[in-house]
């Protein structure tokens, strides 16, 4: 349950804060790790899963670095890459981006279609109303995380 639990929560903490948490992150890492002991994960596997890791979290410092994607979302995206692994890490990348791209039209519409001072919004709900104001992308990242785990060796292991 760790990683469905500490996606949710990821998702949850960037749509109410907009920010996500190292802990969440470190959470994911250090679940994986005992996963993959309790399941007598292959080394190699374990070790193309971390190389993976490493590589997503590259990329994505880069693309933290050019301001195209915020430190918390380049770090929860690695973390789950290690989890999803090398068999379907381009499923995975594939559904956050298109979770992205939904979740953007759908904040773009929200920032267009509702008036933020006719109603009384709660903080977080008056943040996503800044004109070229941040994405909480985190919930993208979950949702692709999440559609892509139940196909995982590492799911499927744990069911057996």
């Amino acid at each position: 349950m760790t990683f469905p639990v500490a996606m949710a929560f990821a998702a949850a903490n960037d749509l109410f804060t907009m920010k996500i948490p190292n802990k969440i992150s470190l959470a994911l890492v250090g679940g994986f790790v005992a996963v993959a002991i309790l399941t007598r994960m292959p080394l190699e596997t374990f070790g193309m899963n971390l190389a993976i890791g490493l590589l997503i979290l590259a990329v994505t410092f880069v693309l933290f670095s050019l301001n195209l994607l915020g430190g918390g979302d380049a770090k929860l995206i690695a973390a789950g890459s290690i989890w999803i692994g090398a068999n379907h890490i381009v499923e995975y990348l594939v559904f956050v981006a298109a979770f992205g791209g939904v979740l953007s039209l759908a904040i773009l519409g929200y920032r267009n279609l509702v008036p933020a001072e006719a109603f009384a919004l709660p903080g977080w709900a008056r943040r996503l109303h800044i004109p070229k104001g941040p994405i909480p992308y985190g919930i993208a990242i979950a949702a692709g995380a999440l559609a892509v785990f139940p196909m995982t060796d590492l799911f499927l292991s744990l069911l057996a």
